[in-house]
């Protein structure tokens, strides 16, 4: 397979050792459409930046990482979730365990009309949360690493990640959906604690704004 820029870019990535160092907002990277996946790594290289992706997303930690956050234009994300929450988190927010996964190439569309409201973060906008309405379940329509059809629908917690991890390959940041009154640093006590209920609720009433698509 000749030499590409893309494939150039992916080895001079995997040169290094250990968690990859990720994009923060601000780099163009990051608002640019990315390219589909489409035979421009070999097998190898792909299976290598797979799991480059996964150790740097458990190493952040995050539960999903999309390849614009490590500087790559291309349409490709991994998710996992372990899902370890207090029990009225999970409850509230539809939070289930979610297996390592590969998207490539992936596109979503809502499924009935429902949205949630949540604090949602990212690993590319570090020491930040806002509220963000998202649908709250969605259609996947992706291939896996091995090249297999993804049709699958998800809801609550993992339909957001799908949501998040997607809008990242379009060039969108979860601040472009989100409530920018709910904004609060994680530095701050007060809000961690905010962020840390189950619901927005308290939030929306002490920083004074309407808790959109709330149940």
């Amino acid at each position: 397979m000749p030499s590409t820029p893309l494939s150039d870019h992916v080895e001079a990535l995997l040169s290094a050792e250990g968690p990859l160092p990720i994009v923060a907002a601000g780099d163009p990277v990051l608002r640019r459409p990315t390219e589909p996946l489409d035979g421009q790594l070999s097998d190898d290289q792909l299976a290598r930046l797979i799991e480059a992706m996964r150790i740097t997303m458990h190493a952040a930690p995050g539960v999903g990482l999309a390849a614009p956050q490590i500087g790559l234009p291309l349409r490709l994300a991994v998710i996992e979730d372990p899902a370890n929450v207090a029990d009225d988190v999970r409850t509230a927010r539809g939070r289930v365990p979610q297996p390592f996964r590969v998207l490539v190439n992936p596109s979503y569309e809502a499924v009935g009309e429902r949205r949630a409201a949540f604090y949602e973060g990212c690993l590319s906008v570090p020491g930040y949360q806002a509220v963000v309405a998202r649908h709250e379940r969605v259609r996947l329509r992706a291939l896996d690493e091995l090249g297999r059809t993804v049709d699958e629908e998800f809801g609550g917690w993992p339909a957001r990640i799908v949501q998040h991890e997607t809008d990242h390959l379009d060039g969108t940041l979860y601040l472009d959906r989100a409530e920018l009154r709910s904004l609060s640093s994680t530095q701050s006590q007060t809000a961690l604690e905010r962020w840390a209920q189950p619901t927005p609720q308290l939030a929306a009433t002490e920083l004074g704004f309407t808790l959109p698509g709330a149940r």
